[in-house]
């Protein structure tokens, strides 16, 4: 059974290929797509888990010690996250000019790669 599956897979992914005019190009489409859903959707998750943290923090308020101790740490995890995400966002594309210039100061443009 599992050798007719892979073989299925196979027949799937080589028809694919041979429609397509260049066989990479719809793995240049899949990575396109990815950096393009990873750009829109970082700084949205960023913001939710920053609102999820401050519900967290506020229910584990009423609750007893034991749950107000370990919502803190939630909320404190959520929030952490949130503020790594919004870094990631915010300084990884000049960080990555720099290394993919070899630390010279001409720019190039990363984002032209997830048009």
């Amino acid at each position: 059974m599992n050798k007719f599956i892979f073989a299925l897979i196979l027949a799937a992914g080589i028809a694919t290929a041979m429609n397509s005019a260049h066989p990479l190009d719809s793995v240049k489409l899949a990575i396109n797509n990815l950096c393009l859903d990873a750009k829109s959707l970082l700084p949205v998750v960023a913001m939710m888990m920053i609102v999820v943290a401050g519900i967290i923090y506020a229910a584990g308020q009423i609750m007893g010690a034991e749950t107000r101790a370990r919502a803190n740490v939630w909320a404190t995890a959520a929030l952490t996250g949130a503020l790594i995400g919004i870094l990631i966002y915010a300084i990884a594309p000049s960080v990555l000019t720099t290394i993919y210039n070899n630390g010279t100061t001409e720019y190039v443009d990363l984002a032209s790669s997830c048009i």
